[in-house]
């Protein structure tokens, strides 16, 4: 996995700590204080963005009652048209330059994902420090093209996308040369572990060369967390207050304090990752006491042999290390060595085993 950018004056990439998004959607439950409240909570719990999602239900749809605009196939939403459910969850446009004013108050990134080309200029005249792309937008090489050609980072969510359509919104974000990442990303609501494929990341990474992370809609902290041990740059996870307040989004969503223990599950996870290391490790060496080594097990005059009988691999380790035992089996030992002697050279004859063999 390569490649690294910035939102705002975060870096973002392989060897950085993970970029935390918390995704409010509709879990505002139509309430601009709740909104409020989900920001600030957002940067309490320590979350790097805030992000919103900005279009009407008229900039995604039509008010059609036909079957084909009705929702099925077992969702959450099923029986519903795609414009009730949209009028249902979208978040007033008069909203959210108010929220990206609290949100830059405080300290912590909003930007948001636009649906239509009229949501882009809306949030360009917000001045929003990134853009990102939903899965399901990720065939719209149009939108694609005019949020590129903002200059502001882009995070694209692959969901659905087949090799060749990613191969296409890549390019079409290229085009304009700005910064990209891409998230792997189930979409299912809520979403199966099983059905994470959380190899891809990596694979998205190394074939596109960008920051690769994870938009998970897995119920649970324990995906994103095992992501991050495959290399996830960049985590996004839906936010709200309560599961138990009903919310187009709410069912697969972390409250206030998953979240938190999300993020440091995260952090845990990768200082854990650590670096390619061998050999014995600084909170390790108090332990190097517990190996093996070669002690006297009996008493052994001068002149007898060394044998199987007084000398033992044993623990603590503050004699020879087995491997010499073969070598000092059948000498004889230079001088009286008391039961519990951890072996050393010294205790040796010159013949037992060459010194520079110690090394």
């Amino acid at each position: 996995m390569t490649g690294e950018f910035k939102i705002g004056n975060r870096p973002i990439g392989p060897g950085r700590p993970a970029y935390i998004i918390a995704e409010l959607s509709a879990n505002h439950n139509r309430s601009f204080d709740e909104a409020v409240k989900l920001v600030r909570a957002a940067k309490d719990i320590g979350a790097d963005a805030v992000k919103l999602q900005t279009y009407t239900a008229d900039t995604l749809t039509i008010r059609c009652d036909r079957p084909e605009f009705r929702i099925g196939g077992g969702t959450l939403w099923d029986g519903k048209t795609l414009h009730d459910l949209y009028g249902e969850a979208y978040t007033p446009w008069d909203w959210q330059p108010r929220l990206k004013q609290v949100a830059d108050e405080i300290g912590i990134h909003l930007f948001s994902t636009p649906f239509d080309p009229t949501a882009v200029d809306f949030l360009e005249a917000m001045d929003v420090p990134a853009y990102k792309i939903a899965s399901f937008e990720m065939i719209d090489l149009p939108l694609i093209e005019k949020v590129a050609r903002t200059g502001k980072p882009v995070i694209m969510s692959t969901g659905m996308a087949t090799r060749e359509e990613i191969d296409e919104a890549v390019a079409a974000v290229r085009r304009h040369g700005v910064d990209l990442a891409l998230l792997k990303c189930t979409s299912a609501y809520p979403a199966r572990p099983e059905d994470a494929n959380l190899r891809t990341i990596v694979d998205l990474g190394q074939r596109y060369g960008v920051p690769a992370g994870l938009s998970d809609h897995t119920m649970g902290i324990a995906v994103p967390v095992a992501a991050i041990a495959l290399g996830a740059c960049i985590i996004e996870k839906h936010l709200t207050w309560s599961r138990s307040v009903p919310g187009p989004d709410a069912a697969f969503s972390l409250e206030i304090e998953e979240f938190r223990d999300l993020i440091a599950a995260v952090r845990v996870a990768e200082r854990a990752l650590g670096e390619v290391r061998y050999g014995t490790g600084e909170q390790e060496a108090a332990s190097r006491v517990f190996r093996r080594s070669l002690f006297a097990v009996a008493d052994i005059q001068a002149g007898q042999p060394f044998t199987e009988a007084n000398v033992r691999s044993i623990r603590p380790g503050y004699g020879l290390p087995p491997k010499y035992l073969p070598a000092i089996l059948g000498r004889f030992a230079p001088r009286d060595i008391p039961r519990g002697t951890p072996l050393s050279w010294d205790l040796l004859p010159e013949t037992a085993v060459p010194r520079k063999a110690a090394g």
